[in-house]
């Protein structure tokens, strides 16, 4: 890596989360290294894998997120003097005062870190991180890392599978920081729905701090703050047309007239307040009125079925009102954005709404009207949209909040980090249940893909075997059963690992958020669909090769105790 790029980054990590040190740790870490240091092994160097064993939503694959905040810590791993002091009063007092004197001086300058691609679809139990180095810094890291990719890579992986239940023509809105599990929830949520496909979102500081577009519309309580068109102080608008003021209000009663016949929706349905608000609203931002339109729901019977039987839906009031302010906007020369629909039969009213959009925009010869975006919010998950796909619903856009951010569905990922090698001897973690049985050793990952373009299989190996080479017969097993086996004629073969941190600097040039929510599409792409389905999807296949196979199995062997029978 050049000087100019590694200035690039420095610059770029200045936006350091404070929260992430080195004292973000379990206190088990600190006592780990105490023993460590007592034990003279401040020389020993080990071997840690950062993975997962389950895909978390019922589904089978995995954004991999929080690459660069790792870095960043790495990058400001010091323990300060206040740090220092802390730690003498949360230690016992046995612990030798030179322990203190060498944490002071721990920095991560001789650790190297391997990773996959900030952005990337992942799988089940391929190492998203290596670590290597000290033994003693590479233990202490383990808290942090991990808390540092669980929650950003359940977010974007949320955030995908929204993404891909809406469609590539539907806009996704994050909405959720007023129920993100506090402060730094939020902005993490806001951050990792945009990689994961979100394009925008309401929170201020997330738009600030990581440039992502910003939107938002207006809550119920301004709507309510409003009780009649005589209370509004500023009334006018300019007319674009002719440079002259006008009343806005006399323009939208006038329309609301009209309209009330052609829509068949009685006058008196409509409240005067959220028409006051609208107006308000509209006089405030002329060129950008979108409206929440379900504040008073005035109920309207429709017959439905064989029998007839009578259903409640509010529409009145709200599309009434938008409708003449957003006519009479149009009359002084600007374009009304949209509305927002927060509560109800979302499908039904979304429709109803560009059923009156259209009708008015050939009614009254104006195009564009036809066009006006339908926003709806009201507490969606992932299941609320695939229904409503079913039920053909006119939505353009959803916002949306708690299910996002704080992932109802599965609120942890469950990434681990494991002790794989110490001063080049493998290790290995036996359990009875086989999904804890770690694979030892230094490994490298390598993606297969077909002759579709698609990703076959994933492989591992030893990091001494020789590298795979596309177009030849390799041969894939399951790690754990020797029966499932299978030669693979890759096309083409993608390493998994780069370097990215190496004597203390960042050795890789970092995507800006842009360029990762891109390479999310492009990762995703590579994936059959059978596997990113929503209902029953396939599982992707990891294998090991041979070589790994049989030296695991081996080790697994070695370690194992043999029981006696007597």
């Amino acid at each position: 890596m050049s000087v100019d790029q590694r200035s690039h980054v420095s610059t770029r990590l200045q936006v350091h989360n404070c929260v992430v040190q080195p004292l973000l740790t379990d206190l088990y870490q600190i006592t780990m290294a105490y023993a460590y240091w007592k034990s003279e092994k401040t020389s020993d160097t080990a071997v840690f894998d950062l993975f997962f064993r389950q895909n978390p939503f019922q589904g089978e694959f995995t954004i991999f997120g929080g690459l660069e905040e790792c870095l960043r810590f790495l990058e400001n791993f010091n323990y300060s003097d206040s740090d220092i002091e802390y730690l003498k009063t949360a230690l016992p007092p046995t612990i030798e005062q030179s322990f203190f004197a060498y944490l002071k001086e721990l920095t991560a300058k001789d650790v190297k870190l391997y990773a996959i691609d900030e952005g990337s679809v992942v799988f089940p139990r391929v190492p998203l991180i290596r670590v290597e180095g000290p033994l003693i810094v590479v233990q202490l890291l383990e808290t942090t890392l991990l808390t540092l990719v669980n929650f950003s890579s359940l977010m974007a992986t949320n955030a995908a599978r929204y993404r891909m239940a809406a469609g590539d023509n539907v806009s996704l809105l994050e909405f959720g920081l007023r129920r993100a599990q506090g402060p730094d929830g939020g902005l993490s949520a806001s951050k990792y729905a945009y990689i994961g496909g979100f394009d925008g979102t309401s929170n201020l500081l997330a738009g600030k701090m990581f440039n992502i577009p910003v939107k938002g519309t207006h809550a119920h309580a301004y709507i309510t703050s409003f009780s009649n068109p005589s209370e509004l102080k500023t009334k006018t608008l300019i007319n674009l047309n002719n440079g002259k003021e006008q009343d806005l209000i006399d323009l939208t009663l006038s329309w609301r007239t009209t309209l009330s016949t052609l829509l068949n929706i009685s006058e008196s349905q409509a409240s005067d307040g959220e028409l006051a608000a609208l107006v308000s609203f509209a006089i405030a931002f002329p060129e950008g009125f979108i409206a929440l339109i379900d504040t008073y729901d005035v109920n309207k019977w429709h017959f439905l079925g064989p029998k007839q039987l009578p259903v409640i839906s509010s529409f009145g009031s709200g599309i009434l009102n938008f409708c003449a302010v957003a006519l009479a906007l149009n009359d002084l020369g600007y374009k009304a954005i949209g509305v927002r629909i927060d509560s109800g039969d979302l499908a039904y009213l979304s429709n109803k709404s560009r059923e009156t959009f259209v009708k008015i925009a050939k009614e009254f010869n104006i195009p564009w009207f036809a066009n006006l975006t339908i926003i709806a919010s009201n507490d969606i998950n992932e299941e609320t949209i695939w229904s409503l796909n079913d039920q053909k619903h006119s939505i353009d856009c959803f916002g949306i909040g708690t299910h996002l951010v704080t992932c109802q569905r599965q609120p942890a990922l469950g990434c681990v980090y494991k002790l794989v090698e110490v001063n080049g001897m493998p290790r290995i973690k036996l359990s009875q249940d086989g999904s804890k049985i770690t694979m030892p050793g230094k490994k490298n990952a390598f993606r297969l893909y077909g002759g579709d373009g698609f990703a076959l299989i994933d492989l591992l190996q030893k990091s001494v075997e020789n590298l795979p080479v596309a177009k030849t017969k390799l041969l894939c097993r399951h790690p754990f059963d020797q029966k499932k086996r299978a030669f693979v004629v890759p096309s083409e073969i993608q390493p998994l690992y780069k370097l990215y941190w190496e004597n203390g600097h960042i050795m890789q040039r970092l995507p800006d958020l842009k360029e990762i929510r891109e390479h999310v599409k492009e990762s995703l792409r590579t994936i059959r669909p059978d596997i990113k389905r929503n209902l029953n999807p396939t599982p992707y296949k990891v294998s090991v090769s041979d070589d790994l196979y049989e030296f695991m199995h081996e080790l697994w062997m070695q370690n194992t105790p043999i029981g006696e029978l007597s």
